[in-house]
């Protein structure tokens, strides 16, 4: 049976941890991840270990515990994650499932084999991408998705799972602070979060207001604006003032209530961002618009079609995928996003 290497009596369960501390989407793509694990292996604990914000992400999968990483205080440096090491084992840790693989993980990684527990890294495929990514003799084809290679760790632990089995929870219900916003408005509920960490794979602002603009006269829509930060929050606030269907959510709710409303939408428009995994990972429907980056580097929201992604003019800028996470722009790259129109957008959020 696979994974009976790792099996213990009933009396006591096995325990596999996972390692995902950030950023944002990355987490959120583990989760689809994580329910096949939880459907395939139901007597098997899981303990996530990632920052307390995030704990949220993971509330609809049984048998979870999720560890808060203090990496900033009382985790931080060599030393602290010794601490960390010395508390996690206190929880019985069999195997442990590393899907970050940087530098912290790596050190975690050494002290748990010093105890005799395996430990699986992700493997992120850097030679691949490296080859889709390069300017010159680019190899320029999909590569395989994060989901899988996530997948891949359960898998070289001794726990194939099949993601292709993977079934989406239930709507949540609607808290009242969600339900005092959306004010069971019967109109499409359609997200938009028009931010990214870099300006390279962001959707001109003024563009956005266009497509929120036009969303908004058809009037069959309520529009979500979703960000984070007080200049985001202070943009936002400045664009629903200017349209009757469009509420920004921005301070608005907690992060579990925004998670509610988010699986409740009817689709989310996103950037190549983390709020598109969390969208997707609720199986709603999600359009991303690309800049520098690319689906093929396996970012593409989970079960989301090629379709639902808005590519910039990839006939005129012929170098991109220019980097994995947009913080590289070649000369000339700056405005890549200026060539996806509006319209584009408005048409293909009125055709989902």
């Amino acid at each position: 049976m696979a994974g009976s290497s790792l099996k213990k009596s009933k009396e006591s369960e096995t325990n596999v941890l996972v390692i995902r501390l950030s950023a944002m989407g990355d987490v959120a793509m583990t989760v689809p991840v994580l329910r096949v694990f939880r459907a395939t292996y139901p007597d098997i604990k899981l303990t996530v270990l990632t920052r307390k914000f995030f704990e949220p992400i993971f509330s609809d999968i049984e048998n979870l515990q999720v560890y808060h990483a203090d990496v900033n205080n009382k985790h931080k440096g060599f030393m602290g994650l010794t601490r960390l090491s010395n508390e996690l084992c206190k929880q019985n840790i069999d195997a442990v499932a590393d899907m970050h693989n940087v530098l912290r993980s790596n050190v975690l990684k050494t002290l748990f084999s010093l105890r005799g527990i395996k430990t699986v890294q992700v493997d992120k495929g850097r030679p691949e991408k490296k080859a889709l990514t390069r300017s010159k003799n680019k190899v320029f084809k999909q590569l395989k998705t994060t989901h899988q290679r996530y997948a891949d760790v359960f898998s070289a632990l001794g726990y194939p799972i099949d993601l292709t089995t993977h079934k989406f929870p239930k709507k949540q219900s609607l808290t009242p602070e969600i339900l005092s916003i959306t004010q069971n408005s019967t109109k499409k509920w359609l997200g938009i979060a028009p931010f990214a960490q870099y300006k390279s794979k962001t959707y001109p602002l003024a563009l956005m207001v266009e497509v929120i603009e036009t969303l908004d006269k058809e009037d069959e829509y309520e529009i979500f604006l979703f960000g984070g930060g007080k200049r985001e929050m202070d943009i936002l606030n400045n664009i629903e003032s200017k349209y009757k269907n469009v509420t920004s959510i921005v301070g608005k709710l907690s992060f579990e209530d925004e998670l509610k409303l988010i699986g409740n939408l009817d689709a989310m428009v996103s950037m190549d961002s983390g709020n598109a995994h969390l969208a997707a990972m609720y199986g709603v429907p999600t359009i991303t618009l690309w800049g520098v980056t690319h689906p093929f580097t396996g970012f593409m929201p989970f079960e989301q079609p090629m379709e639902r992604a808005i590519l910039p003019n990839l006939a005129k800028y012929d170098q991109i995928p220019t980097s994995i996470y947009g913080n590289k722009v070649p000369p000339g790259y700056e405005k890549v996003m200026h060539t996806i129109k509006p319209e584009t957008v408005v048409e293909k959020v009125n055709k989902l």
